[in-house]
C-alpha cells in the first residue's frame, strides 16, 4: 500500500540520486483533489540552500524520481510543491489492507511502543455525585487513553481520591446529622444522596456518634458511586489513588525532606515553604502552615514524586477550567524534584452548558443544584453521552443540548455515524437474503472502484491512520469523532449514487461489497477508541 513513507523513502533516493542536500521529505493531504493525493514541499525548502528557484528543484527531482510503484502521475504545482496521484490499483491495495487489518488492527500503529503513560482524570472530591461537567473529563480521559494505547502507549488510568481534609469532615457531619434526623450543618453537603448514604449506613448498624467510621463509610459509598457512574459508560479505572495514605505513609514528610535536601524547601514565617518562584511559579508555595497542618499543595507535590516514581515516561492530568492556576504550579514542583520537561502534562478542559432546545438546564433530582451524570446518561444513554462530549475540543466551552442528542435527523451527528454504520450493517443482510456472495477480497477486483464517490471514501478511510496518530499527538481525541463524521458523509454520498448489490454485475457488487466492509471497520474501530458501539439498526 503506497504512503508518506513510501513516497518519503522514493523522493529521499532521488535527492541523492540528482546530488541534492539529504532531506526527510513530509507529506500532506492536498485540500482540493484536483492536486493529486498526496504533496511535499521539499523543493521549496532546498530552494535556498541550494540557490536555486523551488519550482527547478521540483523539476530535477521529479526528473529523478523515475516510476514510482502505486503513483499514477506525478505533478508540479504553484512555487514547487510536488503532488502524486495514486494509481488505481492503490485504491484497491487500500481496501484490503484495512478488511485484513479487521477493527482491532487497523489504524493503530507502534509509534509509541515502549513508552508508559499515567493519565489522572476527573478527581472529583467523594463528597457527591459526577455531575455532567466532570462528564467531559471522564469521556475525554478515557478516549485521550484509547488513543495513545491504539499508538502502542502503555496507559494506566487512575484517579486521584481527595478524601483528607475539611470536605472530607463535612461530608461525614452531613451525613452524621440526616443520619439523626436534623439538618445538615450549614457548610455542609445537601441534596438526595446525602439522605440516601444516611440511610444506608443507619441500616448498617453504624452509630452517627461514630465519627471517624461514619466519615470512612460516606467516603467509601461515594467512591462506590463514582465507579459505578464511570463503568455504566464503559469507563474502568485502573489506580484509585487515595490521598490519605500520602499522609499516613510519611510520604508527604518524606518528600518535602527531599526537598529541603536540595535546597528547594525552607522556613519562613513559622511555615515550610517549596520554593516554586525558582522554577516558574508567580510565588513561593506553602507546604506545612505554621500550626502544622499539611496544605493540599504538599500532598500534590508528594502525589507527583510517587507517580514518577512509579517508572511513567509521561504523567498527564486532565483538569477542569478552575484549576488553571494549577499547570504553573504543576509544573514547578517537577522541576524542583528533578523531573525532566516533558514528563509532566496539564491539559485544562473547559466547561460545559447543559441546554434542552437551547435552554439552561441547572437543577437535578438527587443532588438539587446541578444535573448528575448519571442522570444525563439515563436520558441520552451512554453512547450518545460519550460520543457528544468528545466532539469538541477540551479547550473551548460546549454546550451540550439534550434535545438535539436525541433527535433522529442528520443534523445529530450521533445519529447520522449511527446511521451510516447501520446502513452497511443493512448491505450485509441484504447480500444474505439474496444469495449474494462477495468471494474472498483477495479475489476482487477493486480496480472496479473508479467512481469519484468511491474514490472519495478510500481517501477518507485511509486517513485514519494519521488521525489517529495527529490525535495522540496533540492529546485531541476529538479529531477522532470528527473523523468518523467525515467518513459517514463519504459513505453516505457513495451509497446515494452507487447500487452495492447488484445481481447483474457480480463483479462490481464484490468490489463494492468490500469496501463498503473496510468503511464498516473504519467507523467501528474510530468509534472503539471513543468508547462508543456502533448501531447495526436503527
Amino acid at each position: 500500500m503506497i504512503g508518506p513513507e513510501q513516497l518519503a523513502t522514493a523522493v529521499a533516493k532521488a535527492l541523492a540520486d540528482a546530488g541534492l542536500p539529504e532531506r526527510t521529505p513530509t507529506f500532506e493531504r492536498p485540500k482540493n483533489r484536483d492536486h493529486g493525493d498526496w504533496s511535499t514541499n521539499v523543493a521549496l525548502t532546498l530552494a535556498k540552500p541550494v540557490g536555486r528557484p523551488p519550482r527547478e528543484v521540483a523539476q530535477t527531482i521529479v526528473d529523478t524520481l523515475g516510476d514510482v510503484e502505486g503513483v499514477d502521475g506525478v505533478e508540479i504545482a504553484g512555487p514547487g510543491f510536488i503532488n502524486f496521484r495514486l494509481a488505481q490499483d492503490a485504491f484497491g491495495a487500500i481496501v484490503r489492507a484495512v478488511v485484513e487489518a479487521g477493527e482491532d488492527g487497523w489504524g493503530r500503529s507502534t509509534s509509541g511502543t515502549g513508552r508508559s503513560a499515567n493519565i489522572e482524570f476527573v478527581s472529583a472530591n467523594p463528597t457527591g455525585p459526577l455531575h455532567v461537567g466532570h462528564g467531559r473529563w471522564v469521556a475525554m480521559g478515557d478516549a485521550l487513553a484509547n488513543v495513545l494505547e491504539a499508538t502502542g502507549w502503555s496507559v494506566t488510568r487512575e484517579y486521584y481520591l481527595n478524601d483528607a481534609g475539611n470536605q472530607i469532615t463535612l461530608l461525614g457531619a452531613s451525613v452524621a446529622a440526616r443520619m439523626r434526623g436534623e439538618e445538615v450543618p450549614e457548610d455542609g453537603y445537601r441534596g438526595a444522596y446525602i439522605t440516601e448514604i444516611a440511610d444506608q449506613l443507619t441500616a448498617a448498624g453504624v452509630d452517627p456518634a461514630d465519627t471517624a467510621d461514619v466519615v470512612a463509610k460516606s467516603v467509601a459509598a461515594m467512591t462506590d458511586q463514582i465507579r459505578a457512574t464511570m463503568e455504566s459508560i464503559g469507563i474502568h479505572i485502573d489506580v484509585w489513588f487515595s490521598e490519605k495514605t500520602l499522609h499516613a505513609d510519611g510520604a508527604i514528610d518524606e518528600t518535602i525532606g527531599s526537598l529541603r535536601e536540595r535546597g528547594h524547601a525552607y522556613d519562613a514565617d513559622g511555615a515550610v515553604w517549596l520554593r516554586t518562584s525558582a522554577f516558574g511559579d508567580d510565588k513561593d508555595r506553602v507546604l506545612v502552615k505554621a500550626d502544622g497542618t499539611k496544605t493540599y499543595f504538599a500532598a500534590d507535590t508528594a502525589y507527583l514524586a510517587d507517580k514518577v516514581s512509579r517508572g511513567f515516561d509521561l504523567a498527564i492530568y486532565l483538569l477542569g477550567a478552575d484549576h488553571h492556576g494549577y499547570v504553573g504550579r504543576l509544573h514547578a514542583i517537577a522541576r524542583a524534584e528533578g523531573i525532566p520537561d516533558g514528563v509532566v502534562e496539564v491539559i485544562i478542559g473547559q466547561l460545559v452548558n447543559l441546554l434542552r432546545d437551547g435552554e439552561p438546564v441547572r437543577m437535578g433530582k438527587r443532588s438539587g443544584n446541578f444535573v448528575t451524570l448519571d442522570e444525563l446518561v439515563e436520558e441520552v444513554g451512554a453512547d450518545a453521552t460519550r460520543y457528544t462530549f468528545l466532539r469538541s475540543s477540551m479547550d473551548t466551552p460546549q454546550d451540550f443540548d439534550i434535545a438535539r442528542v436525541v433527535s433522529e435527523d442528520k443534523a445529530n451527528p450521533v445519529h447520522y455515524i449511527n446511521y451510516s454504520y447501520a446502513r452497511i450493517a443493512g448491505i450485509g443482510r441484504k447480500a444474505a437474503e439474496v444469495g449474494f456472495d462477495a468471494g474472498a477480497v483477495e479475489e476482487a477486483d477493486l480496480t472496479l472502484l473508479d467512481h469519484d464517490t468511491e474514490q472519495e471514501l478510500i481517501r477518507r478511510i485511509d486517513a485514519f491512520g494519521e488521525t489517529v496518530e495527529r490525535a495522540a499527538a496533540d492529546r485531541a481525541p476529538h479529531r477522532v469523532a470528527r473523523y468518523a463524521e467525515d467518513v459517514a458523509d463519504a459513505f453516505h454520498r457513495f451509497y446515494t449514487e452507487c447500487q452495492v448489490i447488484d445481481t447483474d454485475a457480480p463483479e462490481l457488487s464484490a468490489a463494492r461489497f468490500w469496501l463498503c466492509e473496510a468503511a464498516r471497520i473504519t467507523v467501528a474501530a474510530a468509534l472503539g477508541i471513543l468508547g462508543v458501539t456502533p448501531r447495526e439498526r436503527m
